[in-house]
């Protein structure tokens, strides 16, 4: 069942708030790997559902054509793409949109962690 507008947007928030914790506490400068490792230990401790490092079955037509992976699925509702990058870019975005219609999920959520201030 898909959670409604307000309940998605509060999980939002709530993930967000879990992001700029770990980078309050670790700052700019890291793989994304660290990053991962320690927003996932918030999301244990907040007892979020969430899936690491989830396949995507891409599909053509009838035939599957490949996987790809996304960094978290948080309570089979929610995307995220963890970055540690000096820019952002339209690939990045794209990239989020095409998870999105593949695996039909209405939110999706890019966090940079390369800058002083969470992206």
């Amino acid at each position: 069942m898909k959670l409604s507008k307000e309940k998605l947007n509060s999980l939002s928030n709530r993930i967000i708030g879990l992001a700029i914790k770990v980078h309050k506490e670790l700052g700019p400068g890291f793989v994304e790997k660290i990053y991962e490792k320690a927003l996932a230990y918030e999301f244990e401790k907040e007892k979020l559902p969430f899936v690491q490092q989830g396949v995507i079955k891409v599909r053509y037509e009838d035939l599957e054509v490949g996987n790809q992976r996304v960094d978290f699925i948080v309570e089979d509702e929610i995307i995220i793409e963890l970055k540690t990058v000096s820019e952002m870019s339209e690939i990045h975005q794209a990239q989020m949109i095409s998870y999105l219609k593949t695996i039909d999920k209405r939110l999706g959520l890019i966090l940079n962690f390369a800058k002083k201030k969470l992206e």
